[in-house]
């Protein structure tokens, strides 16, 4: 595998070249993607054997990055699909033109390696192409939720240090409205069909703007269309960087338990290396077929990372048709487009699996294609695993991981006949302990905190290198603030939560930022959230509050809609004439749990 990254490619010129901004890589002395030592005791190793999974990867040489990897899969797959969106699709040759016509106009803008551009827009075929636009010019993708309010747009700018942003103008007005737009200079805003084709995108920006009124009147000044942007720049003109992997390629939120986003930086070099360990558990399964005509259903949003490994990263790998979904909450619509198109892997989270299990017109498509059902970014219900199985033949494979680990750590053997419960085994070349608070390896079947290390990990976080230190063990792990058992095999089950942290649909909720944002209005006393059960969505968040005034629960709740993007803001309001604290007045959430019933 790695043999084909670096033999494939059109140039492998690349070497190591200075780091630009140098705060940015003080926090780990591991830059360059570690690859731990495993040792061969380890209970998952057995494991590997059985189901004919390489244990390890072999990572390419240091001057390698994700350039040669797309250059492969250019010069690979060719004239082979890559993405389907809304019945328009671009193959893999124009994917390489017109992601290099963005890099070059990127860099036609003064732009330079290092500088971070932001995406914020869902599933279109204008997603692979920017992001890869990006990362070829050498610089950092910065995902952005579209679903952001004002507010979090501002704080992600802002911590970003995004120098361009590329916005669909359904949310444009968001990004007008944000107080603090950072250190923009340039944005370039793109209509949903701008890649659908002359007739058929006309059609649909008249239908999304005068008809659903899907866009809110907006003004950017020196903005740029997508297709302006698109055609600017010859692809000629295109420079390729010098990059290497130790070289970040992309800033990832994630929630922080103080309440503030955190930029997950990952490198080249992480992401390279979790793209071969799913690979690895993919060859084991399935082979590698370059003719194959294998569909991979992207109704997950790209900007999520389970999503963007997987149906992005990965699938393009594989040679894979990611069949892009805008809107996943569209049942109706997403199974139509499931019978048109018969995918072959459908990753998705619990919420989305419940949700087509439940439509009748779901169980009536055609499952002959289907090779895996792929569960992340939540844990899958017992039940809902049942009934998937039931409807498709296929048992839902779960795995496991975080922003922070590119995100795969752990999976389930694809081969696997029933769903299991469990987050499997660690992925190859990663190194799995369970600690005490002491940081002591636990005994196998012990309830420990689930640690990592392996060439996935980060760097550390953007801008926070207090953090990241405590982020790790004395001995380098990865602490991920999941409680879980191995058992005698290797395979992991998560049974708590180290962290406060609300997981809703597979998108991580802190706290911490629903009490900042709550607390801001005017007859709030003080509050405190926690996440409550939902058979949807796994959890949702509760407020419990200490009001002034005769304010609504109705009141709160519409506020919460204008402060807090939708799966953050609270669901339920709990009117209390106290919160639970500690001697030193923290708000003890444990005992909110425990008023709820949940401990």
């Amino acid at each position: 595998m790695t043999d084909n990254i670096n033999k494939e490619t059109t140039d492998n010129n690349a070497g190591t070249s200075d780091k630009g901004n140098a705060s940015e890589y003080i926090y780990q002395d591991n830059a360059f993607p570690t690859m731990p030592t495993i040792a061969s005791d380890s209970p998952w190793l057995s494991a590997y054997e059985r189901y004919s999974i390489d244990a390890t990867i072999e990572m390419p040489e240091d001057s390698t990055s994700l350039l040669d990897v797309f250059e492969r899969n250019f010069n690979r797959y060719g004239q082979k699909t890559a993405y389907i969106c809304m019945g328009a699709s671009i193959s893999f040759k124009q994917l390489d033109l017109y992601s290099r016509q963005i890099a070059s106009y990127l860099q036609s803008l003064g732009l330079v390696k290092g500088d971070k551009v932001g995406v914020m827009m869902p599933n279109l075929l204008q997603y692979p192409i920017i992001a890869l636009g990006v990362i070829r010019a050498g610089m950092i993708l910065v995902n952005v939720n579209p679903l952001y309010t004002s507010r979090e747009l501002s704080h992600q700018l802002h911590d970003s240090g995004a120098k361009a942003l590329f916005i669909v103008e359904n949310f444009a007005k968001t990004y007008q409205d944000a107080e603090d737009k950072g250190q923009i200079e340039h944005v370039v805003v793109c209509k949903i069909g701008d890649m659908l084709g002359t007739v058929k995108g006309v059609v649909v920006n008249l239908v999304a703007r005068h008809i659903k009124k899907m866009i809110p009147p907006y003004r950017i000044p020196n903005s740029v269309s997508f297709k302006e942007a698109l055609g600017a720049v010859s692809a000629s003109h295109y420079e390729r960087p010098e990059l290497n992997l130790s070289d970040v390629a992309l800033l990832q939120y994630t929630g922080g338990t103080t309440g503030v986003a955190k930029g997950a930086m990952l490198s080249h070099g992480n992401l390279v290396a979790n793209m071969l360990q799913v690979s690895a558990l993919m060859n084991s399964a399935f082979e590698d077929d370059i003719d194959s005509r294998d569909v991979i259903l992207t109704a997950l949003p790209l900007y999520h990372v389970f999503s963007f490994m997987v149906c992005g990263m990965c699938s393009m790998y594989q040679g894979y048709t990611g069949l892009l979904i805008p809107n996943p909450r569209d049942l109706d619509g997403l199974i139509k487009e499931m019978g048109k198109y018969k995918p072959s892997f459908i990753p998705a989270v619990n919420t989305l699996f419940n949700g087509l299990v439940h439509k009748d017109s779901f169980a009536d498509l055609d499952f002959s294609n289907l090779k895996a059902s792929i569960g992340g970014g939540m844990s899958v219900l017992p039940s809902v695993a049942k009934e998937w199985h039931k409807i498709t033949g296929l048992p839902i494979v779960e795995g496991y991981g975080l922003s922070e680990t590119s995100p795969v750590v752990a999976f389930n053997p694809m081969t696997i006949a029933e769903f299991t419960g469990k987050i499997g085994i660690p992925a190859p070349s990663t190194d799995v302990v369970l600690i005490d608070e002491e940081e002591n390896v636990v005994a196998l079947g012990d309830r420990g905190e689930i640690c990592v290390k392996g060439p996935q990990v980060m760097i550390g976080y953007q801008n926070r290198p207090k953090e990241t230190t405590e982020s790790f063990t004395a001995s380098g792990y990865l602490k991920t603030g999941d409680i879980g058992i191995m058992d005698e095999k290797g395979f992991i089950k998560i049974v708590d939560r180290k962290k406060d942290m609300i997981l809703v649909s597979g998108f991580n909720v802190y706290p911490n930022e629903i009490e900042e944002a709550m607390s801001e209005h005017p007859a709030v006393v003080e509050c405190g959230a926690i996440g409550v059960p939902n058979d949807e969505r796994g959890e949702e968040p509760k407020l419990f509050v200490v009001k002034k005034g005769d304010v609504t629960e109705k009141e709160l709740l519409e506020y919460g809609k204008k402060q807090l993007t939708g799966y953050k803001r609270p669901r339920h309001i709990q009117f209390v004439d106290e919160l639970p604290k500690s001697n030193v007045g923290k708000i003890l959430r444990k005992e909110l749990r425990k008023m709820e019933g949940l401990e």
